[in-house]
């Protein structure tokens, strides 16, 4: 029988994984705004190119809007980053498989990489219009706290055609595929939705490994497996 993962190991290999995309995704926004101006692009593939852009909003580059939006924002991401701390290590308590858990802990991961780009980008970098940002500028960073923007670079124009002519609104107008320009952050949430929504097809989902062990469980199991026992009664005592 297929030994199954403690608890702790669970939380162990989970936080590994958001630490890991939250490394990977930190380094790559860090090294684009340094050496990258907004709008700079390299070509890696015909079909993916590095592309600088920053948003305001959400994975994608979907906005709320200006800064009343985007303070919104902020505080919708630092209650989801808490929500799925707790529920993350509720499902590691709860006994859940290894691979139900490791979603929530990419979503997780997506989530804290873009919040920190919000928090804390605008405070430590230059602006990046016109030439690559400047880490710790003298005048002070680009934006105050929970007013950053978040940094993008992924671009894969896989398809690049126009809409037929026949087409209403769009005939003869330019077609790419895939066009928004994302990051490593964005494409760890996005994993993590869709590995979420395929455990829940039925049969995929998996059953709880084992109950979580607790004194009271353990004290239950001890006292079922110890043989019954009686107290000698008044004429037993006086035969002996």
């Amino acid at each position: 029988m297929k030994r199954e993962l403690s608890a702790a190991n669970k939380l162990w290999v989970a936080g590994a994984l958001a630490a890991l995309i939250l490394i990977i995704d930190q380094a790559s926004k860090i090294w684009i705004k340094l050496h990258f101006c907004i709008g700079e692009e390299i070509e890696v593939f015909s079909w993916f190119r590095i592309h600088f852009l920053e948003n305001e909003g959400m994975a994608f580059g979907f906005s709320l809007g200006k800064d009343g939006g985007k303070l919104l924002l902020s505080v919708l991401r630092i209650l989801a980053i808490g929500a799925l701390s707790w529920y993350t290590v509720r499902l590691v308590r709860l006994g859940h498989k290894l691979a139900y858990i490791l979603p929530f802990a990419l979503i997780l991961a997506g989530a804290v990489g873009n919040m920190i780009d919000c928090a804390f980008y605008g405070l430590l970098f230059s602006d990046s219009w016109f030439a690559p940002a400047k880490f710790m500028p003298e005048g002070g960073g680009y934006a105050p706290f929970l007013y950053g923007r978040v940094v993008d670079m992924l671009y894969f124009p896989i398809i690049e055609s126009t809409y037929p002519q026949w087409m209403p609104f769009v005939g003869g107008q330019e077609l790419v595929f895939f066009r928004p320009v994302f990051n490593v952050a964005d494409s760890a949430i996005t994993v993590g939705f869709i590995w979420f929504l395929v455990m829940q097809l039925p049969g995929a989902q998996p059953a709880l490994a084992a109950a979580p062990i607790t004194p009271e469980a353990t004290a239950e199991t001890t006292a079922a497996a110890e043989p019954a026992t009686t107290e000698p009664s008044a004429n037993d005592r006086t035969d002996a």
